[in-house]
């Protein structure tokens, strides 16, 4: 396969994922090739539900980081972070993710019950950043993918914090976290519609790179982020 691949071209095989289905319920696992993606750096493939890429605004004392939230589902309730010590920013932003989602199930989930799952999250880092601030939309994300056992977009990142009212928190260095989305491998970001005039300012070369698509609120990106 990856021969046929060298042989016919590039173009011809755009967003080629390799997959399986297996189980009753017809569960299909992605297989993710080591051509396509190394573990420091966004692939193609097709994240496994639960799973996110995110990129921190981070603060005055920190750059930008690159994250990624994992999440697992099992019987029981309510959010645990795995993560030990974890981090004051990141608990926040699990907090408001998790609060989001027991008030927004319905439209979010429909009928699955988030209240009715325990939820194991773990929070990796690729970065010197370790705070994991203003990541909730992203957390709010895989939240959902584990409930629904939906697979999110390849080659994307999800920018945005989320608060405990439901709306999505602004960005103010949009630039630079669409440039490292670049350096890391992305091929899309998505983040709040309040960002999209900061990118007037984005280079040519790096409008080329990647397609920067905008969300309204939670829901909106939820759609936007699963896989299809």
């Amino acid at each position: 396969m990856n021969e046929a691949q060298k042989r016919i071209g590039a173009a011809e095989f755009h967003n080629t994922h390799l997959s399986y289905v297996i189980g009753e319920e017809g569960i299909e696992k992605f297989v993710a090739t080591p051509e396509l993606q190394s573990e420091n750096s966004i692939g193609t493939d097709p994240s496994p539900p639960g799973q996110a890429w995110t990129i921190s605004p981070a603060g005055q004392d920190e750059h930008p980081g690159l994250y990624r939230i994992e999440i697992n589902t099992g019987h029981g309730s309510g959010v645990k972070i795995l993560n030990r010590p974890s981090p004051q920013p990141f608990q926040e932003s699990v907090r408001y993710a998790e609060q989001n989602l027991y008030a927004r199930g319905r439209e979010l989930v429909g009928d699955r019950d988030p209240r009715g799952h325990e939820f194991s999250v773990q929070l990796r880092s690729f970065d010197a950043s370790r705070t994991g601030r203003q990541v909730g939309v992203a957390v709010l994300i895989s939240l959902c993918s584990a409930l629904l056992q939906k697979h999110t977009r390849g080659g994307l990142i999800v920018v945005g914090g989320v608060n405990l009212g439901g709306s999505i928190e602004p960005i103010y260095n949009a630039v630079s976290i669409v440039e490292l989305a670049v350096e890391k491998g992305a091929t899309a970001v998505l983040m709040p519609v309040s960002s999209r005039k900061q990118l007037y300012d984005l280079s040519d070369d790096m409008a080329t790179k990647v397609d920067v698509q905008f969300y309204s609120d939670a829901r909106d990106a939820l759609l936007k982020a699963m896989a299809e």
